[in-house]
């Protein structure tokens, strides 16, 4: 007969908002063991797997801090709750986490403040005495009771499944997989699976169970503000579709989201391990991507099976279109489905797809050893060479103008490249060299029609490397240090390192233009040498910036830039990724408009 050897769950931690799957382990009549489905509808000798989840409400409710979200709450700032700040974000689980916080909580009583100074509110009255000082009061018996919903009031359903012992069991859930609610922060869920008789519908044996941890709130990092670099102390508006009302213009997001395979507990064991898993980060990642509003999306580590099975059906609920380029696996040596790459997503109200050219360094490779070495060279070459790594270069037309009347029918056409470079640091000359072929191939682009570019992607580069000099220089000195290290001659003569590209780094605009508040804290978080934000990559063992978004100068202008986090932001002692931020690097977004060709 069937039955049920094991149930667990990959994370005891529910998140509101993120799947729970149950892994169910059975015995076939047959004696074999599978983690397969047996649903009413395919029973197996007459016998199948009935599923229900209950929340388990006590009678004692529980609020939960929100920095550590898998901690109960045992303080409340008051200043948030005078300031009528979400009141998830106003709880603490001990007055060292209240006071560890402090500075980047204060962000968000500074931020209320100058809501309520907009609209003609004292600010003094409010806010005055968090200058220097932080007041929080202990939640006890029923003053913590009043946070748990958030503010809204739960609805459960009519029928009580059993009350014993100060609490009630609620069925919420009749399938394997449960989405938990806000109705279900600060409870406890319990998860029921039996094998049931097909024909009387009568449960066989006894019932296996599963309870978790409380349920949390999905942190939610402080949102990151549309900066404009002309030097007016306003945030980008936007319209009722979320995006800028700035007519002409358009959004481009690049952004590593940090592949899973990638994302271990051995990598970064400064996170906790529910915040790790994909289930939760693969939605706090859609949440944040859906957020920014973008017009163009150019994401890298996306692996194969996410992007197909994920990214593209969920982005395209939002109206976007995307394209796809995995990385090759002539070195990758695991499942070809957890292989990543480049995927740039656009909105199909905004941009229809034109072309698509896909560049694989490995062949770049096969085809400069084979031209240039002899044979017995080639394996060594091709070993060093061959990293796998792709970009994936895009033609878009604007379905918007800001041509004007005096060219009313031109085609406005956009190439947009998406990369992801490789990350061996002892591999400069390759690094050099994948950025070099990618520069001539957009090159030929250029050569062949008048169109604005972008070059977006992470180049695991520094400022000042030798890649980051090409991209924004258009040549490299021939003492750079970088070019030390050629043993295959791939970057000889150096003389050849060059582009006429007028690519500039969009977020050295903060540095170059304009004057006002806004401006000069994004510029306190550049590098002033390079004029290339801090970091765009933050983990224990590394921060420094590796990302980029690259624009034809002579065709587009920065209009404004999603504000640079800094390490306060990061909050104290931690780290990327982390709950808040689901990747080890952040996100890069620019506002371009395009020249009206008379400039250009």
């Amino acid at each position: 007969m069937l039955s049920v050897l094991r149930v667990h769950l990959p994370s005891d931690i529910p998140i509101v908002g993120c799947e729970l799957t149950p892994y169910v382990l059975l015995r076939r009549p047959d004696k074999t063991v599978t983690t397969d489905d047996v649903p009413d509808s395919s029973p197996i000798e007459g016998h199948f797997l009935r599923y229900k989840w209950y929340r388990i409400q006590s009678d004692k409710k529980v609020a939960v801090c929100s920095v550590h979200p898998s901690e109960q709450a045992t303080l409340q700032c008051l200043g948030c709750v005078k300031a009528k700040i979400p009141v998830a974000k106003s709880y603490h689980c001990s007055p060292k986490c209240f006071s560890d916080a402090w500075q980047h909580h204060r962000v968000l009583h500074d931020r209320a403040a100058s809501a309520v100074n907009e609209n003609g509110s004292e600010e003094e009255e409010l806010f005055g005495r968090f200058n220097s000082s932080s007041s929080a009061a202990s939640l006890s018996g029923s003053a913590s009771a009043t946070s748990l919903t958030n503010g809204s009031t739960p609805l459960y359903p009519a029928a009580v499944t059993q009350r014993s012992g100060g609490e009630t069991w609620f069925e919420v859930g009749r399938f394997k997989t449960y989405t938990p609610t806000a109705d279900d922060i600060g409870h406890v869920l319990k998860f029921e699976c039996v094998v049931v008789e097909a024909d009387t519908k009568v449960p066989v044996g006894h019932a296996n169970t599963i309870l978790t941890s409380r349920v949390i709130p999905a942190p939610s990092p402080s949102p990151r503000r549309l900066v404009p670099v002309n030097g007016v102390d306003v945030i980008g508006h936007l319209d009722s579709d979320g995006r800028l009302s700035s007519s002409g213009t358009f959004t481009v997001l690049s952004y590593n989201i940090l592949s899973d395979v990638y994302a271990t507990s051995e990598l970064y064991s400064y996170c906790p391990s529910w915040a790790l898993s994909w289930p939760y980060r693969r939605q706090n990642l859609l949440r944040e991507i859906v957020g920014y509003r973008a017009d163009i999306v150019c994401l890298q580590e996306v692996q194969s099976d996410h992007y197909e099975e994920f990214f593209a059906p969920e982005l395209d609920k939002h109206g976007y279109v995307g394209l796809y380029k995995r990385k090759t696996n002539e070195v990758y040596s695991g499942n070809t489905n957890t292989i990543d790459g480049c995927a740039t997503f656009f909105r199909r109200d905004r941009f229809s797809h034109v072309k698509k050219y896909e560049v694989e360094f490995n062949k770049a490779a096969q085809s400069w050893t084979d031209s240039q070495l002899p044979s017995a060279q080639k394996k060594t070459a091709l070993n060093r060479l061959f990293k796998d790594n792709v970009a994936l270069i895009v033609v878009l037309e604007a379905k918007f103008s800001n041509q004007g009347a005096d060219n009313p029918g031109k085609r406005q056409l956009l190439c947009v490249a998406n990369t992801h470079v490789n990350v061996h640091q002892d591999l400069k000359d390759v690094k050099l060299w994948q950025v070099h072929t990618l520069l001539k191939g957009l090159e030929k682009i250029a050569a062949s029609a008048d169109i604005p570019m972008l070059v977006c992607g992470d180049f695991n580069s520094v400022p000042g490397s030798a890649p980051h000099a090409l991209l924004a220089m258009g040549k490299v000195d021939p003492l750079h240090p970088d070019l030390a290290a050629d043993p295959l001659g791939i970057l000889r003569p150096n003389s050849k390192l060059v582009h006429q590209l007028p690519l500039v780094s969009a977020y050295s605009s903060f540095a170059r233009m304009g004057v006002g508040i806004g401006l000069e804290q994004q510029r306190r978080r550049l590098d002033p040498t390079t004029n290339e934000p801090l970091f765009t990559n933050c983990t224990r063992d590394f921060i420094g910036t590796l990302d980029y978004i690259f624009y034809t100068a002579d065709s587009l202008t920065v209009e404004s830039l999603l504000e640079l986090l800094d390490e306060e932001s990061l909050r104290k002692d931690t780290a990327l990724p982390s709950p808040e931020w689901s990747s080890d690097h952040i996100a890069l977004l620019a506002e371009f408009r395009c020249m009206p060709r008379a400039r250009r």
